[in-house]
């Protein structure tokens, strides 16, 4: 889970019940080639609770995918490629789900596999056309289909709200794993077959973040999910948790959320309705009655409000647009709008550029070619140029160097050295590689 699964989460997951965890999915070309991005992914969050652990890269070049598996070995026990992500990031960039047609490459990524040892094949059950409002219910008997085909271990994921979802998914498949995302998401003791208070799992969590620090925009997205029905309630608490820049200060709405929450004898409720979660048949509609108790259940019912089977065929947006906008703005906008109250959306007052004669970027205000800094600094490059306006001096660096060489009356020219001649490129190559 992008963002969401990084070390204090898995570690307050690991408390509950998950015997086995993975690493946020991390980008293999960039791990490969940025060393601060490894430090901050992985090899600062070595903890000897946190195994095992897979860590988990999206990738679509065989060779990088390897690199970046042999970087990382020392820290996990397995490697993964992620096949399944189904989000327009992975569209754009190439990788997760979007591979799946790319036969060819997949089986240059298969071969490498052979070379090592392919141990595990994860399913979720669902195509890439299922996310967002069009989710729908993952197909166990694909899962299942899968299972029978192959002849190693697989895991299951789709459909997983409690621990009697994943005993009957083990039951129905015969797969050897289930895996839980959303569902954890909601509720980090699933696999503990519990449902606790929303505040206990929230407190246990920020404890965890004090002594393994991450980014404030994953803990105020995982209180989000955590708090998800009460924040429906109290409304004024959500606008201070999205706007708080402080660990304490995110730990104070969680208190204050709380408190409200025992006021309104939510405790009570949670617990009178302990046995119907231990046998399996935790009503859907609970939540709304009762917020302060955790709901992994959300994800797999019908179609939601704003699905195309619901909604006439039209978008999630324009019905946000009919139905939840003020003044003609969509629910999103309403909260950037609340973020900033200067921010506008009139398309007639956004700020007009001139493109670029070349890419179409907008150009610079003051380039003596009309030109975005990126193809400016190209050209004048190729011309020997300025342009002041974007700060480029090849020309006036290039007088300035053969005036001062003038002034050097001993300085010799170096002399060029074709490739392949003796001292040459090529001589050069092959002793430096002897």
């Amino acid at each position: 889970m992008v963002d969401q699964s990084e070390l204090a989460w898995r570690l307050l997951s690991r408390r509950h019940g998950a015997q086995l965890c993975y690493t946020p999915m991390l980008h293999a070309q960039v791990f490969v080639r940025d060393a601060n991005y490894r430090k901050e992914n992985l090899y600062c969050e070595v903890c000897p609770e946190d195994r095992p652990l897979i860590v988990q890269f999206c990738a679509n070049d065989p060779e990088v995918f390897v690199q970046a598996a042999l970087l990382a070995q020392d820290y996990c026990d397995a490697i993964d490629l992620n096949l399944g992500c189904p989000q327009m990031i992975a569209k754009r960039g190439h990788y997760g789900a979007f591979l799946q047609e790319e036969w060819d490459l997949l089986q240059r990524m298969s071969e490498l596999w052979l070379c090592a040892t392919l141990s595990l094949l994860t399913v979720h059950g669902r195509t890439k056309e299922q996310k967002g409002p069009m989710a729908g219910t993952a197909s166990w008997e694909h899962i299942k289909a899968v299972r029978k085909a192959v002849g190693i271990p697989v895991f299951a994921n789709g459909n997983i709200r409690c621990l009697q979802d994943v005993e009957r998914c083990i039951q129905d498949t015969g797969v050897q794993g289930v895996m839980s995302a959303e569902g954890n998401l909601h509720n980090p003791a699933l696999f503990e077959g519990r449902s606790p208070a929303v505040w206990e799992l929230a407190e246990e969590y920020l404890d965890i973040v004090q002594q393994h620090p991450c980014p404030l925009s994953y803990v105020r997205a995982h209180l989000f999910k955590l708090w998800h029905h009460t924040l429906q309630v109290h409304q004024q608490l959500r606008e201070e948790l999205a706007k708080v820049k402080t660990l304490e200060g995110v730990a104070a709405v969680s208190q204050a959320l709380k408190l409200r929450c025992q006021a309104g004898g939510y405790v009570q409720a949670a617990r009178r309705s302990e046995a119907s979660w231990q046998l399996g048949c935790f009503p859907l509609d609970l939540p709304a009655l009762h917020p302060a108790r955790v709901d992994p259940g959300a994800r797999i019912s019908k179609p939601k409000e704003g699905s195309k089977e619901n909604s006439g065929g039209r978008s999630k947006r324009a019905l946000e647009e009919e139905e939840g906008s003020v003044d003609g703005l969509s629910k999103n906008k309403l909260k950037k709008q609340l973020r900033n109250p200067h921010k506008t959306f009139d398309p007639s007052l956004k700020p007009k550029y001139a493109k670029c004669d070349q890419c179409g970027n907008p150009k610079g205000n003051r380039c003596v070619f009309n030109l975005c800094r990126g193809c400016c600094k190209k050209r004048a490059f190729r011309e020997t140029a300025d342009c002041p306006g974007h700060g480029l001096l090849f020309k006036t660096k290039l007088e300035k160097s053969l005036a001062w060489k003038e002034t050097q009356p001993g300085l010799q020219e170096p002399q060029q050295v074709r490739p392949g001649t003796p001292g040459g490129f090529s001589e050069v190559m092959g002793s430096a590689l002897a």
